[in-house]
């Protein structure tokens, strides 16, 4: 069973279906026990970190949260959800991140030519030992929506980047914790590949 963590976020239904078109047997839920009953969990996420953070609290959903990475259950953050499993965010002064993995999002800046939000195709530069990218090829094309980006504090995590107006930790992994500031769910075959490979991973 996989537990899509459900706080109101807008892209919740198209993670879900992703997943049902890939077979698997997918809840969608913010009851503490069925998400840390879950062989996988997903956080995604589309609107503003501050928002967000209050709607994890008022669900009481953060402790669950820590609980379930704390477990070492495969746990993927997708967009926004990748975003509020750091420290802070430009996006919104004084509201802390859950916290846990270290680094800040930043807002993208602003360069000539390319617009903010970043909208749409870009292609990933890859290390070698991530196991979301296992069996994609270097410059595949992932679909992004965002305004603001993760700088991540340790650069042993980051398993994928991008450029747009500046390099863009694009995806990171630290034991069985992963995430993605594009969408796999909106990203074609490569993103369904990326998918069908979080569920590969199993509790350390």
């Amino acid at each position: 069973m996989l537990a899509i963590i459900d706080y109101d976020a807008g892209n919740i239904r198209s993670v879900e279906k992703a997943f049902l078109y890939l077979g698997q047997e997918t809840v969608v839920t913010r009851d503490r026990d069925e998400i840390l009953a879950a062989d996988h969990i997903v956080l995604p996420g589309v609107g503003a970190f501050g928002d967000a953070m209050e709607k994890l609290a008022a669900y009481n959903l953060t402790g669950t949260i820590r609980e379930a990475v704390e477990k070492s259950i495969p746990f993927l953050g997708i967009c926004l959800g990748l975003q509020l499993l750091f420290e802070d965010s430009e996006e919104s002064p004084g509201v802390p991140g859950l916290g846990l993995l270290p680094g800040h999002i930043l807002r993208i800046p602003d360069t000539a030519g390319l617009k903010i939000p970043h909208i749409g195709w870009n292609s990933l530069a890859l290390r070698a030992d991530g196991r979301l990218f296992e069996g994609i090829p270097e410059e595949s094309y992932v679909y992004f929506v965002h305004s603001y980006y993760l700088r991540a504090d340790d650069p042993a995590i980051v398993k994928a980047s991008c450029e747009y107006g500046t390099q863009i930790h694009a995806s990171v992994e630290s034991g069985n914790l992963f995430a993605c500031q594009f969408h796999p769910e909106k990203s074609g075959e490569t993103g369904l590949k990326i998918l069908k490979n979080f569920l590969k991973a199993g509790r350390d």
